[in-house]
């Protein structure tokens, strides 16, 4: 099998966890990196693909559309309590970066058997090869692989079977979510994980298409819980990011 891992970040996310990323990443796959402002990587990590995501993709456009609009950046009607502290939940404008990379990412794998898509704010401990990915990840009449929850699945990590059927399709189907602004039609928040999922249950519903659920369905860091817990660690959220560690870590 031939992997490609996806992550995305900008400098400033480098310069305050992101090089932690690319300090530990220890896996045999090729890397693409995808950033809106990041223009040349540092001498050390050259070796990894660098794409423009403003150049390559829609995110600019996106952006330039919505970044006015209260309620796309999780603020008006959406903002918080007292304070006005922004609801990622409704923040379209923030989460719309990693849709884009991971999207263009998989249109973009000519040669590859499976893409991972993952969140730069991950620290990597023990190498894995494609024996442990058929073993824990990957599944041949699958289109995705993805950690569900109660409530919304973690999307800090993705997997895709680039030899499925409906995983271009998939793509494109996310990809038109933004590119058309349908993710703002009803209600429903707007936080990509949210996105991810109404598309995926779309598929599952009216192709039939099958995906395999490698969450426990419980609130909190699945991520953490989980097998992919015993080769990385997501450090999602301030206080993991100050640690540089999860306090749930297997790994600790």
């Amino acid at each position: 099998m031939n992997i490609l891992t996806v992550t995305c970040l900008n400098q400033k996310l480098f310069d305050e966890y992101g090089w932690k990323f690319f300090d530990s990443y220890n896996w045999p796959f090729d890397l693409r990196v995808y950033s809106e402002d990041i223009k040349e990587m540092p001498t050390a990590y050259k070796h990894h693909q660098l794409v423009d995501l403003f150049v390559e993709t829609n995110s600019k456009k996106f952006v330039e559309r919505h970044k006015d609009i209260p309620e796309h950046n999780g603020l008006g009607k959406h903002a918080k309590g007292p304070t006005q502290a922004k609801s990622f939940d409704f923040d379209a404008v923030r989460f719309n970066y990693k849709v884009y990379a991971w999207t263009h990412a998989i249109l973009n794998a000519q040669g590859y058997d499976g893409v991972i898509c993952i969140d730069a704010d991950s620290v990597f401990y023990k190498p894995i090869d494609t024996n442990w990915l058929r073993t824990h990840i990957h599944r041949d009449d699958t289109m995705m692989t993805y950690m569900g929850r109660p409530n919304y699945s973690e999307c800090g990590f993705l997997y895709f079977n680039m030899a499925h059927p409906d995983t271009l399709d998939y793509a494109h189907s996310m990809q038109s979510q933004y590119d058309n602004d349908h993710l703002f039609n009803g209600d429903d928040p707007t936080h990509d994980s949210i996105i991810w999922d109404k598309v995926r249950v779309k598929y599952e519903e009216k192709r039939g298409t099958k995906n395999h659920n490698i969450g426990d369905d419980k609130v909190g860091h699945v991520q953490a819980r989980g097998v992919l817990g015993g080769v990385y660690d997501h450090i999602k959220g301030p206080k993991r990011k100050k640690l540089l560690k999860s306090p749930e870590s297997q790994l600790a």
